[in-house]
């Protein structure tokens, strides 16, 4: 049974033989109304503060979500960033290697052909001081047949 107060303001009592004061009765009946009508107030109040609570929290579960989404989002972001970074790297350093072999190779060509000139050259000094010496000697041999007599 729900108790306003009113209900408990306009309540009546029978009378009997020697009953309550009637004045003192209507008294405390008017305070007990006024402190229900108080507390029905307060509660409403209350209530309406739940409501409002209830509310913010639930915006704040949703900011909340929002945020975890937006952080779930962010590491994603940042593990395909970091892939990608890796997979630039790798490919970077493949191209760095095949430009070190590359060069290695030229410098091994290079090298070859050094030396194959340097040979040909040690060729053409050999061949020159052989035709040299035999010219030399031919001369010593024509200086020996003109100094001997």
């Amino acid at each position: 049974m729900d108790l306003t107060p009113l209900d408990v303001r306009y309540q009546e009592f029978k009378q009997g033989l020697r009953g309550y004061a009637v004045a003192e009765v209507r008294e405390y009946l008017a305070q007990v109304a006024d402190r229900l009508t108080a507390l029905t107030e307060e509660n409403e109040s209350l209530r309406e503060r739940i409501r409002t609570l209830e509310s913010e929290l639930s915006q704040a579960r949703e900011g909340e979500a929002d945020l975890k989404r937006a952080v779930v989002a962010a590491e994603r972001i940042a593990r395909d960033i970091k892939q990608q970074a890796e997979r630039e790297a790798e490919l970077i350093k493949r191209e760095a290697e095949s430009a070190r072999e590359q060069t290695m190779q030229e410098i091994v060509a290079e090298m070859k052909r050094i030396r194959g000139d340097i040979e040909a050259l040690r060729q053409e000094r050999d061949l020159f001081v052989n035709q040299f010496r035999a010219l030399l000697e031919g001369y010593l041999t024509s200086l020996d047949r003109y100094k001997r007599p």
